[in-house]
């Protein structure tokens, strides 16, 4: 009688730790270890390669994306138990590349996004070019799209409705709520993208962000501004996606899925 083999889920986690090397030291490796993703996305780095690879064994295939101009400064990883096809930096537009914003993945079946998209600023001073770098970005998961499905994550730098958010009133003009940075995300929705925390939590106070300032964490005064997103063919796979706010170390907390 021939045997049956069968692929376990997929897990895979992204979390902005504000600094690789300061969450080092508050419990990050105990969290790898005790969530245990099989694929493990970060962003806001600030690190060099090398600087955690040689902690992390179990994660074979480690690629990193730095900020060339401002060591750092932001920065993306993708640290991987499945061996990737091929990884690539950046997004093809030398305006946006500088950074280290964005690293992707392809994988057998589909193509991972690791992205840290640029936040607005006080001000903001920085919210055309962050309404460029939407633009390009859209443009670029398109063409990804025409390849194989395609899931995406990481510190979006936007709060897509009010319910994402504790004071939606008063933040109404502030970055990261902006009728135009909130206008992007939904074009990527529009374009046959799947925010997949609302496939399975409609309500809202689950936020991935909190100030350092007022306790805003304790009180749970914050944003959604972290997610997973994946096109519609990713979808029938989709077994779960989470939030997990219990976990400290950065002033954002880890998101995830779960793919069949």
């Amino acid at each position: 009688m021939q045997k049956t083999s069968r692929r376990r889920p997929l897990k895979l986690v992204s979390w902005n730790v504000n600094g690789l090397r300061s969450v080092l030291g508050k419990g990050f490796l105990d969290f790898v270890a005790a969530h245990d993703p099989d694929i493990l996305c970060l962003q806001e780095t600030r690190a060099e390669p090398g600087d955690v690879e040689l902690l992390l064994p179990q994660y074979r295939h480690v690629h990193w994306n730095t900020a060339r101009e401002r060591k750092g400064y932001s920065g993306t990883a993708i640290f991987s138990k499945v061996e990737p096809l091929s990884v690539r930096a950046g997004m093809g537009r030398a305006e946006h590349d500088a950074e280290g914003r964005l690293i992707t993945a392809e994988f057998d079946d589909y193509i991972l996004c690791n992205v840290y998209t640029p936040n607005s600023q006080r001000g903001l001073t920085r919210l055309a070019y962050r309404q460029r770098w939407d633009e390009e970005f859209l443009k670029f998961l398109g063409r990804l799209a025409r390849e194989k499905p395609v899931a995406f994550c990481g510190d979006l730098n936007v709060a897509h409705k009010e319910i994402d958010l504790a004071n939606p009133r008063s933040n109404a003009r502030n970055a990261g709520f902006t009728d135009e940075e909130r206008e992007g995300f939904g074009r990527i929705l529009g374009a046959g993208f799947v925010d997949t925390f609302r496939e399975f939590c409609a309500e809202g106070g689950r936020y991935t962000w909190w100030s350092y300032m007022n306790r805003a964490r304790e009180r749970n005064i914050g944003w959604r501004i972290d997610y997973w997103v994946i096109t519609e063919a990713l979808r029938p796979r989709l077994k779960d996606a989470f939030i997990l706010p219990e976990v400290m170390g950065s002033d954002h907390c880890p998101v995830g899925i779960v793919l069949a």
